[in-house]
């Protein structure tokens, strides 16, 4: 193409090569809808509880240690009658109900909130452990749970050394 045909026609349908989602006004469409939702949901992430339609998940931690297995979780703002720890040789389940009631009165309004879920978590467990000796506590807001390992579980780890070359 000449430098002519460019100052003669610059605008022509024939100089501009147009792109396949400028073409296609559905694919921009769907480009703009997905990074729409992707945003949306991002802010749920850093919540204290992961929330969705009314659905509590806590965040949990577990630590294998060498004589035991303790897990954490996280629930702000709920009592230990609402929270039900349930342990099996292959896992741990973790449920509670939150409930929450906030009540405002002022001179000229009256304003009441409440917020109710529930939740379920399974931990597994892939050792041998003593679920006779377990206990679980409960302080401000956070649960912790310790499970000793069998004697057998313990006697079955091995060092293993390391060699430099």
């Amino acid at each position: 193409m000449s430098f002519r045909s460019l100052i003669s026609r610059p605008f022509s349908r024939e100089s501009v090569s147009v792109r396949k989602e400028e073409e296609n006004p559905f694919l921009s469409l769907q480009r703009e809808m997905n990074s729409l939702f992707e945003n949306f949901f991002r802010d749920f992430e850093s919540l204290p509880f992961a929330q969705s339609a009314g659905v509590f998940s806590p965040k949990v931690d577990v630590l294998e240690t060498e004589r035991d297995i303790k897990i954490s979780a996280e629930l702000p703002g709920m009592d230990e009658k609402d929270i039900d720890v349930s342990i099996h040789k292959e896992s741990v389940t973790i449920k509670g109900e939150k409930k929450i009631e906030k009540e405002d009165k002022g001179k000229d309004y009256y304003r009441m909130e409440r917020s109710y879920g529930s939740f379920s978590r399974t931990i597994p467990l892939h050792l041998d452990v003593n679920i006779d000796k377990a206990e679980a506590k409960f302080s401000k807001g956070l649960l912790t749970i310790s499970i000793p390992k069998t004697d057998k579980a313990i006697k079955e780890v091995k060092k293993i050394a390391i060699k430099t070359e």
